[in-house]
């Protein structure tokens, strides 16, 4: 007998309950919000996202060691791949609705509800894209997640700053979904498919036949348009002003989990489709494109990255822009990887990740206690903070020593990770860039901390954490000091419960 859904009754739709998690979630949180009084404080929907966010990561946890499964005519997978990243996600959308607990006001955001809601949209979007298989169903969470990001950035709509954050913000990913989607086309006319793993064999045959210049010039605007989500050079200008514009709480979700998402996609999308692309013409002996000058590509704007990023933070004195222009400089360590790929870019890339995850979402929670009780953004206000809460000023301490890259820190052996496989694969230039500008990184980070220390504040009054600060600096303080102690731990459990060769194998329905 056959069922009256059709095909669609073939597949075990088990596997996407994370997904089905936050949507139902989503949709909860949207009608309590519909039906509850417009006077009422909201921020006890937050509760309700985070309750949906450890019930999304329980099931991720239960899709662990299943293999791949293919739905959707395989433009939907579910493997090691997307299950690591969807973690993060969660993780980074915990540690931002905690965070909101304590910022969200109506002085400054009216409709609170539509904070909470939109948040489990873009956490979803991104969910979505770390999953996808086909440029439709990629490009479809990636514009939920704009879509829910460009919102969330203007949600202080009295706020003249997060206005004109938030229009620079819509206005540069219009742009960068053009771009995107501009070099998908070049793509499709290629491959005739959209489907990434069906696009591979065409693009080697595409390449054989003469069409090299069209590749590359794919392969430029794709990545181009794709580097607006991890804030890279050469899309990186609208960084500084929306993470200044945006609430602090959205703020640390777009540096970490859409930057995360961004990152997700980009490997999914060039190791798959590109990797049957090879030169049988050098005299060396066939060779892959992607190894060679593809990834001599993404090795210049990781450098470029790292240099931009690092130099223009040092004359900032707004925190919030220093941490933008730091963030592009993140970008540009996470992206070695990718231009070395070695057998370890997958768990290179994710060990960082998760430290930036715990070092990042540290850093803004003590940045948003900080500037509200001194009502400034300025780089002056943590004056005299160890004084005020030597527990923050520690913890932020660490945080950003592992920013910086310090030894005992996670951050620390991220880059030392990433710095020995570009030495192993020959890439000594972009070693030495590495190293340098993380020690001119140490400018800009020690002088937050020398006003800590060193600084005398405004006011020598204790300053209160509230709880739910406290448990996102606690457990990133840990965090970042445990697996700085004993990153071996980490890096075997990403190797061990996360295959990265899942990424290109078949998988079954």
């Amino acid at each position: 007998m056959v069922s009256k859904w059709g095909p669609l009754a073939q597949y075990d739709w088990s596997v996407m309950a994370p997904e089905f998690t936050i949507l139902a979630f989503a949709t909860l949180i949207s009608l309590i919000d519909l039906f509850t009084h417009k006077d009422k404080d909201r921020r006890f929907l937050a509760w309700f996202g985070i309750v949906g966010s450890l019930l999304a990561g329980w099931f991720v946890f239960r899709n662990i060691g299943i293999g791949v499964v293919d739905l959707l005519n395989g433009s939907y997978r579910i493997d090691a791949y997307g299950n690591i990243f969807k973690l993060i996600f969660l993780g980074g959308t915990i540690f931002t609705l905690l965070m909101s607990i304590n910022y969200l006001d109506r002085k400054e955001v009216l409709y609170q509800g539509e904070f909470y809601y939109l948040t489990l949209t873009a956490l979803l979007g991104a969910m979505v894209m770390s999953s996808s298989a086909d440029f439709i169903t990629l490009f479809v969470g990636l514009e939920l997640l704009s879509l829910s990001s460009y919102v969330l950035v203007g949600t202080r709509k009295n706020h003249l700053q997060s206005n004109e954050s938030a229009f620079k913000y819509v206005v540069s990913g219009g742009i960068a979904a053009a771009t995107t989607l501009y070099g998908i086309s070049f793509l499709y006319g290629l491959s005739g498919t959209t489907n990434l793993f069906k696009m591979a064999d065409k693009l080697g045959a595409a390449y054989s036949a003469g069409n090299s210049t069209i590749i590359y010039l794919a392969f430029f605007l794709t990545f181009v348009g794709l580097s607006f989500k991890i804030s890279n050079v050469p899309y990186h200008m609208w960084t500084p002003d929306v993470y200044q514009g945006a609430p602090t709480p959205i703020t640390a979700f777009l540096s970490v989990v859409s930057k995360a998402a961004g990152f997700s996609l980009i490997l999914r999308v060039f190791i798959t489709a590109f990797r049957g692309v090879v030169d049988y013409t050098s005299p060396l002996g066939p060779k892959s494109v992607l190894l060679s000058e593809l990834a001599l590509m993404i090795g210049i704007t990781a450098a470029v990255s790292m240099i931009v990023g690092n130099t223009l933070a040092l004359r900032q004195t707004n925190v919030k822009r220093m941490m933008a222009y730091s963030s592009i400089a993140q970008a540009g360590y996470i992206l070695v990887p990718f231009a070395t790929l070695t057998s370890l870019v997958f768990e290179q890339t994710v060990f960082y990740l998760i430290a930036y995850l715990l070092m990042n979402m540290g850093v803004f929670a003590v940045i948003m206690i900080v500037n509200r009780d001194q009502n400034s953004e300025d780089v002056s206000s943590f004056a005299g903070l160890y004084h005020r809460a030597p527990f923050l000023a520690i913890a932020m301490t660490f945080f950003l020593l592992s920013l910086a890259g310090i030894p005992i820190s996670a951050g620390f052996f991220g880059k030392f990770y990433i710095f020995m496989s570009a030495l192993v694969m020959g890439n000594y230039w972009l070693s030495g860039i590495m190293v340098a500008t993380s020690v001119v990184s140490y400018y800009y980070y020690f002088g937050i901390i020398r006003q800590m220390y060193m600084r005398g504040g405004t006011t020598e009054a204790r300053l209160p954490v509230p709880a739910s600060i406290a448990v996102i600096v606690l457990i990133a303080f840990i965090g970042t000091v445990g697996f700085g102690l004993a990153p071996g731990a980490l890096m075997n459990f990403i190797h061990s419960n996360f295959p990265f060769m899942e990424i290109i194998q078949a998988g079954g329905k």
